[in-house]
């Protein structure tokens, strides 16, 4: 009998696009031959969304869903290939039992939410079953979930019927101020806020470093193009930097509702008006094909 590996798998599933499960036991079928399991897939009808998988799947819907508690979250990306399909009742449908299992679920990455059991199989065992049902590729393109520990919240927020999705993590330091209506509204503030703002990370200690070393190199270059000479560059590269990070940082950015107060000095705001510190834990922003 020939050794299954992992990787003797995955290259079954990209071939094919069956699920991992299916891909293990073809081989185990075959021998351990990949023109043998491909046929076999073939065969049991299994691999007849494959040829689908070729094709853009770039439209669907986001989706969020919150546990009653408040106290997690999780948000997923869902794609297919058409906005017609996108909006017809079996992907929504196909859509609501995903995300009911996901939060049902412990899963906290995408690997982990593939495999998730569903009556139908694995959730992406299911997806690409429903692929030769709806007659487009599908595909789980995104998935997270946050939680909210102590005194905290998840709130979620979908904007354009599901072209953006926010999943936010917010927390204060009693449980009853959780419980406010001003607590409530700055939360639902933030995620309307991060949905228009699309920021990268909560604040600049978050920033990825990658990320902010490319930009002040291109901002660096930008001003030698412009003929700023190279004793300047040192005093000029740190506005930028600045710059940088009221455009892509949260706490940075001038709140939507009131450019002029910067949303850590709105959450500086309500927390004294609240007598309590509030504070941004973490943040989830999708955005359709992006």
């Amino acid at each position: 009998m020939a050794e299954i590996t992992a990787a003797l798998v995955k290259a079954l599933r990209d071939k094919t696009d069956a699920g991992m499960m299916d891909c293990k036991k073809a081989l185990n079928e075959c021998n351990g031959d990949m023109d043998a399991a491909v046929k076999y897939l073939r065969e049991k009808g299994i691999a007849k969304a494959a040829a689908k998988a070729d094709r853009d799947a770039k439209e669907g819907v986001i989706r969020a869903a919150v546990a009653p508690c408040g106290c997690s979250g999780i948000i997923l990306e869902l794609n297919c290939e058409t906005d017609f399909c996108a909006k017809g009742d079996k992907f929504q449908g196909l859509v609501s039992d995903v995300a009911k299992a996901l939060m049902d679920s412990k899963a906290a990455t995408l690997e982990e939410a593939l495999q998730v059991a569903m009556p139908e199989g694995t959730t992406e065992e299911y997806i690409k079953a429903m692929c030769s049902s709806i007659g487009e590729n599908m595909a789980l393109r995104k998935f997270a979930r946050l939680t909210a520990d102590g005194a905290g919240a998840v709130v979620s927020y979908i904007h354009m019927g599901g072209k953006v999705g926010v999943l936010l993590s917010i927390k204060a330091g009693k449980e009853e101020t959780v419980k406010t209506d001003a607590f409530k509204a700055l939360a639902k503030d933030l995620t309307l806020h991060i949905a228009a703002a699309a920021p990268k990370s909560v604040s600049s200690d978050s920033l990825d470093p990658a990320f902010v070393a490319e930009e002040q190199e291109i901002a660096k270059q930008q001003l030698i193009q412009e003929g700023k000479p190279e004793h300047l560059l040192e005093k000029i590269l740190p506005g930028k930097l600045k710059a940088l990070y009221a455009q892509s940082c949260l706490l940075n950015q001038g709140f939507v509702k009131d450019p002029n107060v910067t949303v850590d000095a709105l959450l500086e705001q309500v927390g004294k008006e609240l007598g309590d510190d509030v504070s941004v834990v973490s943040f989830v922003r999708y955005q359709l094909g992006a």
